[in-house]
């Protein structure tokens, strides 16, 4: 080879770029014993939806979880729930969480920090997404 190289025909691809942006509540920080949505910070566990924040979810911590709270996530007819569970993933027992099943909604458990980046992922994409975030 002598060293010349050639060259591949070349072809026009038009490539657009649309900017996504998330309509209606967004997590925009996140630090030990709060998150910020929107503008607002919350130091409560929350449920978060593209519409709504509900403080107050599981108030005692994980360990106080029980079926009464995950079987009323349905009242924001989610296709799927993030439950964030702090600052390390814990697993809630499969029997609290039999409402959820039940009504075929997927369940995705994971670090808040994880269920945080996740649900906004999804609310960009507007989906019916509720993230029950554990903080404390």
């Amino acid at each position: 080879n002598s060293g010349t190289y050639r060259n591949a025909p070349s072809t026009s691809v038009a490539v657009k770029f649309h900017l996504s942006t998330a309509v209606g509540n967004i997590v925009t920080g996140l630090g030990p014993g709060w998150v910020r949505i929107g503008a607002t910070e919350y130091r409560d566990n929350v449920v978060l939806t593209p519409e709504t924040v509900v403080p107050g979810f599981a108030a005692s911590g994980f360990d106080a979880l029980d079926e009464n709270q995950f079987a009323a996530l349905l009242a924001h007819k989610p296709e799927v729930v993030l439950l964030g569970t702090g600052a390390s993933i814990r697993f809630p027992h499969p029997g609290l969480t039999r409402a959820l099943t039940d009504a075929n909604v997927g369940l995705e458990v994971m670090d808040t920090r994880a269920a945080c980046r996740t649900y906004n992922i999804l609310a960009a994409e507007g989906r019916s997404v509720v993230a029950a975030l554990l903080i404390k």
